[in-house]
């Protein structure tokens, strides 16, 4: 099965970027999280870059 990247279901604070993107690159989401408010703090270009992830990365699929 070929890796794919993701917005969570389970464990998700907003939509679920930040988890998603932990889970494909096998990091903390804690530390996702933190690197993405250090980002959106330095310049808030963060929060519209957060915004357009969770537009355009999917949904995880549901589990059976």
């Amino acid at each position: 099965m070929e890796k794919r990247l993701y917005k969570i279901n389970r464990g998700k604070m907003v939509d679920g970027v930040c988890g998603g993107i932990a889970e494909y690159f096998g990091l903390d989401p804690t530390l996702v999280r933190l690197a993405w408010i250090i980002f959106s703090a330095m310049g808030g270009s963060g929060i519209p870059a957060y915004i357009l992830a969770a537009v355009v990365i999917p949904r995880e699929p549901e589990q059976l």
